[in-house]
């Protein structure tokens, strides 16, 4: 698929509903897959990704009914599910596979794991090597230093052994899958992150009554004593805050009579891009805040002409909150007074591409500066007269795509962006809800 994006030729207007948050989306289908009782998913994303949960958990035995506009799931617990009769393909989702390796470690059965041509170079030792320490066995394709898929959890001959294990570079998935396992082991798992990551799991499985405590860094499994239940009544999705942030940056640079989107997660483990933006001095409104369940959520404003932005430095934990947004950061970068630098962001190396190379083509392909380093990039920001027509290849990278989509807004003609199809992964509406808001978008 081929991205046409012309030139804003007004501010922005609207409210958009941006669909379910991805990360919590993939959360709430697997865990579900481990509750007795049935589980009510609202406010799920249409995105491929989340597809990829869903049929993987109904592979492994679940059953996914619609109500409504919701989903409802009906598990096997932690010791019904069965073997799956063929390989689970994980698509693009790097977040499946991952969480699924941790998912399956316990397992009286081996399954295999599959993915695109993209999942299928991406690296999986820093999630296998924790795993093997709790005697699980996972094997994959060797190339190099690190280990692809395909890959296959092998049959658990017994309860894993507990770990405690300290993270070496902060990682959602990779805790997330330690926790998992640590289900199934006797005593007590511990993970330890150098830094802040995504909380979701330790919300999401607390509510269903996981035996999990948090203490500072520390996120503890103890089996010790439990009666191995888990059963909740439902989760619903919020907005997903990455998605959002492209439509948060095209009101930003293109200006906007007003913005709005609702139902938007506040969570202070992803509202890492708000930060940037804030110090970066543009301004974006939250309203009606809601706590109701495991996730805070508001509504984003966006008014006024284009904010004047100025750059700013995105390291340390402000790096790792905003990971996902960096490529749409470095858009505002591109319109910012001044040299934005990234650093300590050297996990974009293994996302969809290589996110710090393929940021800096994009932005390169509108006549902007941009330097790659081994763990992030700078950004020479233009932020007088229109960026010049983008040619841009995506690499297959959703939020490459989304991120050029956004800059051809300010650009003085049209651009082109190629291999722009995985946008379905996680926001196939995307086109639609820029053009809603009033950009000319159209797919080829």
């Amino acid at each position: 698929m081929k991205l046409i994006v012309e030139p804003a030729t007004g501010p922005l207007n609207g409210t958009i509903t941006v669909p379910g948050d991805k990360s919590i989306g993939h959360r709430a289908l697997l865990f579900s897959l481990l509750s007795q009782t049935p589980v009510r998913v609202l406010g799920l994303g249409d995105g491929a990704d989340n597809g990829r949960s869903a049929k993987a958990i109904t592979a492994l035995g679940a059953k996914v009914a619609k109500d409504g506009a919701a989903i409802v799931i009906t598990g096997t617990g932690l010791d019904g599910m069965t073997a799956p009769a063929a390989p689970i393909d994980c698509g693009n989702s790097g977040t499946t596979i991952r969480m699924l390796c941790g998912l399956l470690a316990g397992q009286r059965f081996a399954t295999t794991l599959v993915g695109d041509e993209s999942l299928s170079k991406r690296p999986m030792r820093r999630v296998i090597e924790p795993l093997a320490k709790m005697n699980a066995s996972i094997t994959g394709k060797g190339t190099g230093v690190d280990i692809i898929p395909p890959l296959t959890v092998g049959l658990a001959s017994g309860p894993l052994a507990a770990l405690d294990y300290t993270l070496p570079m902060a990682s959602a998935q990779v805790k997330t899958a330690i926790l998992l396992a640590g289900l199934y082991a006797d005593g007590a798992t511990s993970v330890t992150e150098p830094g802040p990551s995504r909380d979701h799991s330790e919300r999401m499985l607390a509510y269903l009554g996981a035996p999990l405590t948090v203490r500072g860094r520390t996120t503890t499994i103890d089996t010790r004593g439990w009666d191995r239940r888990l059963a909740g009544a439902g989760f619903e999705v919020p907005a997903d805050p990455s998605s959002s942030a492209f439509l948060v940056a095209a009101a930003l640079v293109a200006g906007a009579g007003e913005v709005r989107l609702p139902g938007v997660c506040v969570n202070p483990t992803r509202t890492g891009f708000l930060d940037a933006i804030a110090a970066m001095g543009g301004q974006v409104a939250l309203e009606d805040h809601r706590d109701a369940g495991p996730e805070p959520t508001a509504t984003l404003v966006v008014r006024g002409a284009a904010h004047e932005l100025r750059a700013t430095e995105i390291a340390g934990d402000l790096a790792v909150r905003s990971i996902d947004e960096l490529p749409i950061l470095a858009v505002l970068a591109a319109r910012a007074r001044g040299t934005t630098v990234v650093r300590d962001a050297e996990e974009l190396r293994v996302k969809e591409s290589d996110r710090i190379a393929t940021t800096c083509a994009m932005l390169r392909s509108f006549g902007i500066t941009c330097e790659a380093h081994p763990d992030g990039f700078t950004v020479e920001g233009r932020p007088d007269g229109a960026l010049e027509p983008g040619n841009v290849h995506a690499e297959g990278d959703h939020r490459i795509a989304m991120a050029a989509a956004v800059a051809g807004l300010v650009a003085s003609g049209t651009t082109h962006i190629d291999d722009a199809d995985n946008v379905a992964t996680s926001y196939p509406g995307f086109a639609a809800a820029m053009t809603s808001l009033g950009a000319t978008i159209r797919t080829a």
